[in-house]
């Protein structure tokens, strides 16, 4: 694998990426049929969604510090192994409780593997390539968004909700020989201190100590708290108001996973040349600007697609250069545990972000998400301009032992 392609690593990593991402969305949309075939009341429904979240952060925070220790690639070649066999014992299902064990199961993996492929990229990519690398490889999740779920929720309705599933379950294990073998193992210093409970702890501590790593927390954290607050409602508010549709709703993610796409690479390769900081800057203000001009300005569903296609826009600037201003903040052997600590702090803001949105948009109206959400939005922006450092590395491409 000395000669390995880093398009051939890029599209690995993006196979990886829309696997992982699909099989995580498409349990919203066909969460009311899960409960109509396994007779599981609306109130217990939504457990579904947190018990994998919750394993996630918890599984991303244990599995940071065994790749530094271990390497990306045997991470990857684990998780993504795991993830198969979660997906396919998705077939089994028959009720609720095995339900909530096969996505925690599935948790469980996506943990493992929400933090490596970014620091993979971190490791085989020199840092004025990896805005380009990570835009590519994070808009897998958008071509989720356009190709996996639409075609998930044909087949959830044709063959039943277990179909999806083995449909993400095939892709995720042709992701397999791929990684093993088009995907090396970078030759970059790992750090050979025994693994232990107590060491691993150490490690976050030692990385929170420093300020910009701190501050990068504290950004990631913000970032997913404002999206939260922001989308979650955003279809139930279009739908009270404005009387969308289903489909029409559908079609409005399809039009934001397009401008996904479209964005998040060019964003990644533009932040390559220019830097990161203004980038995400730029991102957080328009962003904050939309939020705040949706209720009065959104009028009907038409202008609620153009909304959303620029919000996507938006959302996919901020991301990839983001992600790629992360990798630079720390040594190769403390990457893995940098982005499984911001994956870990992004689950917990979403979380929160879920948990206060419902009764700020019950008591209040959906006004008072937007305000929020646009408070958060360009506080993440005035966090990453003030606070955190940008990195200028001048390493060559890692190559394969």
């Amino acid at each position: 694998m000395k000669n390995s392609s880093p398009y051939v690593v890029v599209f690995t990593l993006w196979l990886l990426v829309f696997s992982s991402a699909s099989q995580t969305m498409i349990i919203s949309p066909i969460l009311p049929q899960i409960g109509d075939d396994l007779d599981i009341a609306d109130a217990v429904l939504g457990t579904l969604v947190t018990a994998y979240s919750l394993m996630v952060g918890l599984f991303a925070i244990l599995s940071g510090p065994v790749s530094d220790r271990i390497g990306r690639r045997r991470i990857l070649l684990a998780g993504c192994g795991v993830m198969t066999v979660a997906l396919a014992s998705h077939g089994l299902v028959d009720s609720y409780w095995s339900f909530l064990g096969v996505r925690v199961f599935a948790g469980m993996a996506g943990g493992v593997l929400s933090g490596a492929a970014v620091s993979y990229i971190g490791d085989y990519f020199p840092y004025d390539r990896r805005g380009w690398a990570v835009g590519w490889v994070m808009s897998g999740a958008a071509f989720g968004q356009i190709i996996g779920i639409p075609m998930g929720i044909v087949m959830a309705e044709r063959w039943g909700f277990h179909s999806p599933f083995y449909l993400f379950a095939i892709t995720m294990a042709l992701t397999l020989p791929l990684l093993f073998f088009g995907v090396p193992q970078p030759p970059v210093k790992r750090t050979s201190e025994r693994l232990t409970v107590s060491g691993a702890f150490a490690d976050y501590v030692t990385l929170l100590k420093r300020p910009e790593v701190a501050w990068a927390a504290v950004a990631y954290f913000v970032m997913f708290f404002g999206v939260a607050v922001f989308v979650i409602y955003l279809p139930t508010w279009l739908e009270r108001d404005l009387g969308a549709s289903g489909d029409q709703i559908a079609l409005m993610f399809l039009v934001g996973g397009i401008a996904n796409v479209v964005t998040g690479p060019q964003a990644g390769k533009l932040s390559d040349r220019i830097g990161r900081k203004g980038i995400i800057l730029l991102s957080c203000i328009g962003l904050s600007v939309l939020m705040l001009g949706t209720v009065p300005l959104v009028t009907n569903i038409t202008i609620a697609y153009v909304f959303f296609f620029l919000t996507m826009v938006l959302v996919a600037m901020r991301v990839s250069p983001f992600s790629a201003l992360l990798t630079g903040l720390v040594r190769d052997e403390r990457r893995g545990s940098l982005m499984s600590l911001a994956v870990a702090l992004g689950q917990l803001g979403f979380a929160l972000g879920g948990a206060v949105s419902g009764p700020m948009f019950a008591r209040v109206g959906y006004a008072s998400n937007t305000v929020l959400g646009a408070v958060f939005v360009l506080g993440m922006g005035l966090v990453v301009w003030f606070f955190i450092p940008e990195p200028n590395l001048e390493a060559a491409p890692a190559t394969a032992d």
